[in-house]
């Protein structure tokens, strides 16, 4: 067995039980599996970025003496 179809095996049975009745559906089985993994991680890799992007955000309000302006 190629080291490529050895490395495919090992992920399809890494996202979960073999499904289907032979192996080509159980192969489509794997894409399907590997491509709702790939959508959560890019979702959480945007999130997160979101959240560091926006961690320090916060607007500092200037003191309410210093927003008064002397009444002439």
């Amino acid at each position: 067995m190629s080291k490529r179809k050895s490395a495919w095996r090992l992920w399809a049975k890494a996202l979960g039980q073999k499904d289907g009745r032979d192996d080509r559906e159980a192969d489509t089985v794997a894409r399907i599996r590997t491509f709702i993994f790939v959508s959560y991680m890019v979702t959480n890799v945007a999130i997160v970025a979101n959240a560091v992007r926006h961690w320090d955000d916060v607007k500092t309000v200037p003191p309410l003496a210093e927003c008064q302006q002397p009444l002439l």
